[in-house]
């Protein structure tokens, strides 16, 4: 089996820059929409899920200069179309840490220490969504579908 490795890099300023002018909206829509199909198929611990209702999140890729704003409500991720102002919980993050993250070529400490994930906010609810995270045994791809598997 081929394994992803995703390299640490950082995206020229330039994109950040044009990035802040965009719609952010479907930022959140896309990662809402993975949210809620993560919940479908009963991907996240149900029994943690309502320690996160009503609480609003906000994730920043800082070299693209796009962020999402969600929140959890009535058992379904709901993406917000405005600032409401400060999240409970914020994780900013270069694209690639988030890359190593989603295939878990790392994990959220080593990022973390080694100051390359930012988490502000609630710090107990940010170790109650680091810790679901890391519980979640996400399914594996065909190794055909993964660049350079033969």
């Amino acid at each position: 089996m081929t394994t992803l490795l995703i390299p640490k890099f950082r995206l020229p300023g330039i994109v950040a820059q044009l990035g802040r002018h965009l719609p952010q909206w479907p930022h959140a829509l896309a990662l809402v929409s993975a949210l809620n199909t993560a919940l479908r198929f009963k991907l996240l611990p149900e029994s943690e899920l309502t320690a996160l209702e009503g609480r609003h999140f906000l994730i920043r890729v800082l070299d693209t200069g796009g962020e999402a704003r969600f929140c959890f409500s009535q058992g379904r991720f709901r993406p917000l179309f405005s600032n409401t102002g400060a999240a409970d919980l914020q994780f900013a993050a270069n694209l690639s840490a988030y890359l190593q993250l989603l295939t878990r070529q790392e994990d959220p400490d080593t990022l973390f220490f080694n100051r390359e994930l930012d988490i502000t906010g609630d710090t107990e609810l940010g170790l109650m969504v680091k810790n679901m995270l890391d519980a979640v045994d996400w399914p594996r791809l065909p190794s055909g579908l993964l660049p350079g598997a033969h």
